[in-house]
């Protein structure tokens, strides 16, 4: 067990600070200070427009750490952002943010910076003991949705995403463009890490919702921005960064060596393929033009289906294959109707509007086509994996 000066030390060598952001908890604040003074002299404080006084017990610290003030309050996001521009000034790598509501413990600091020593290009979040008699139903309940959406943001499984004691690695949080200021940043950033390529990683603390403590969400109006900041992010997340990092993979990796690696000696048993290439063909030949990419990403994460085979197979609408899935679903939707026929010119019928007087015949035609399709394809998939393993 290391002693203080041996953590302060380390502290130091590893250019970390600590950065208390605050508002209006001047019964907590002075004992969150005190203890984090025992750790390190390396700590910023945000007073965010306090109005109680806070003021006056951050005179008393004067000397001994960084302060930043904001006459008006801007919320906890802003506080932060501040905060970390603040210590890449003064030339630290890493900060560890703690609240000053008294529900974190600063001894649990070396946890972190024993967790940073293993690796140094790392985010790391605090993962409280949600089941603890202390921590209310709501704060439960909204860690859980929280960690959901970070998932399928993501892709990663975290316990813990909405703790506030975390340790920031400044040149990345640094070069990335953050757009919120309220608590909904702390989603933001942690998403946007992610999407970085930079781990992210829970470490275990401890917790305690005193009734001293002081919480500044607004469960309506909080809620609403971060469920607002969600949608957008997963909209993001399907549409551009998961298409991204497919196509930058099969880039790197080349068509060929890609299959192989991730179709041919993929682990996932052969009708798990077989369901995957389904899938794809079905959202790829169905009338979801524009919406191919989310749907068939989502939906394998739902059915934990493979996300390269669904993806690649969902591609089968490529431009030369488009007027023939237009023109056969057409003719399949013509005759399940029985309605009169149209002359079709089948070299412009991606712009031909003749078939927007038709759209009902199209629309289930291409259903039908997608799951015939989608059965037949995947059949042939199933046989050809089953095939392979007996051979290997």
């Amino acid at each position: 067990m290391r002693n203080l000066d041996e953590i302060a030390l380390k502290i130091s060598e590893l250019k970390c600070c600590v950065i208390i952001p605050t508002y209006n908890n001047d019964k907590t604040l002075h004992k969150v200070i005190d203890d984090v003074l025992r750790y390190t002299s390396q700590l910023i404080i945000v007073n965010d427009g306090s109005t109680d006084s806070t003021s006056e017990i951050l005179k008393k610290y004067k000397s001994s750490i960084q302060l930043i003030n904001f006459s008006k309050n801007k919320g906890k996001g802003m506080a932060l952002r501040k905060g970390f521009e603040k210590a890449v000034q003064l030339g630290y790598n890493y900060a560890i943010t703690i609240d000053s509501d008294g529900q974190h413990f600063a001894d649990d600091i070396p946890v972190f910076i024993n967790e940073l020593e293993k690796e140094e290009k790392i985010l790391l979040i605090g993962s409280r003991n949600m089941t603890h008699d202390s921590v209310p139903k709501g704060s439960s309940f909204g860690n859980k949705f929280s960690n959901f959406w970070f998932w399928v943001e993501t892709g990663i499984k975290l316990t813990d995403t909405q703790s506030g004691f975390r340790l920031y690695p400044l040149k990345e949080i640094n070069n990335i463009k953050f757009y919120t200021s309220k608590f909904e940043f702390e989603i933001e950033s942690i998403v946007k890490v992610a999407w970085r390529g930079i781990q992210i990683k829970n470490v275990p603390i401890k917790v305690l919702y005193s009734d001293e403590r002081v919480s500044h969400f607004r469960p309506y109006k909080d809620f609403a921005r971060i469920s607002v900041l969600n949608t957008w992010l997963v909209l993001v997340a399907f549409f551009y960064i998961k298409p991204r990092s497919l196509f930058l993979k099969i880039k790197r990796k080349g068509i060929k060596k890609y299959f192989v690696e991730n179709v041919l000696q993929s682990y996932d048993p052969p009708g798990k393929k077989a369901l995957s290439i389904s899938l794809g063909i079905f959202i790829g030949i169905s009338p979801f033009w524009g919406f191919q990419t989310i749907l068939v990403l989502g939906l394998a994460v739902v059915f934990k289906l493979n996300k390269a085979i669904a993806f690649a197979f969902s591609n089968i609408s490529f431009p030369p294959m488009i007027p023939l899935i237009i023109y056969a679903s057409y003719k399949i939707g013509n005759w399940i109707l029985g309605t009169e026929e149209i002359s079709i010119d089948f070299e412009n019928i991606t712009t031909n509007v003749k078939l927007l007087a038709h759209i009902k015949e199209y629309i289930i035609g291409s259903f039908i086509l997608a799951s015939i399709s989608s059965i037949f394809f995947g059949m042939v998939g199933y046989i050809f994996f089953k095939l392979r393993v007996k051979k290997l």
